[in-house]
């Protein structure tokens, strides 16, 4: 069975608390949370393959602590290690921006040679724009628990399935 990492960062404590239940909504797997805040610059290299969870702030910006830490990616080794993003953002707050730290994320890991999976569909969002929109669809889970936290347990599960095979 594959080692998965999942990493998070999270000032509200909406990420952590979505990447709890993503965790869950995937229990059959081996799969061990890090916040990036408290995490060692080579902590990703121990994993096989990677979750990774980011919310956007203000005008598209990563949260504070991937600030820190996304330099950190470039010594991660993510040549061919399959990874999964998931999203927090505020589409009504943000439209032009919705998701983009996501987005930046995507960027650098492909950039790096990274198999991203678990694209997800941009229906049932109204925002403007996003970096996170490749070919019509979010490189990831898309979440907005500002103004549809109703929504998300259901996003999750029903990503989790998808994302499920390439992880087992």
């Amino acid at each position: 069975m594959k080692k998965i990492g999942l990493f998070y960062a999270s000032s509200t404590g909406n990420t952590e608390d979505m990447a709890t239940e993503i965790k869950e909504s995937l229990s059959d797997l081996d799969i061990t949370m890090h916040d990036v805040a408290q995490s060692a610059s080579d902590e990703m290299t121990k994993y096989d393959a990677l979750i990774i969870g980011v919310s956007t702030w203000g005008d598209g910006d990563l949260q504070d602590d991937w600030e820190d830490y996304i330099v950190n990616l470039d010594d991660a080794q993510l040549s061919g290690k399959t990874i999964a993003l998931f999203g927090l953002g505020d589409q009504e707050e943000y439209p032009d921006h919705f998701l983009s730290a996501m987005g930046t994320i995507y960027e650098k890991v492909v950039s790096l040679g990274a198999n991203v999976v678990g694209s997800f569909s941009t229906d049932g969002f109204e925002f403007d724009e996003s970096t996170a929109v490749v070919d019509g669809m979010f490189v990831g889970l898309a979440l907005d628990e500002d103004n549809q936290d109703d929504l998300s347990s259901q996003r999750i599960k029903s990503w989790c399935d998808s994302i499920r095979p390439h992880f087992a």
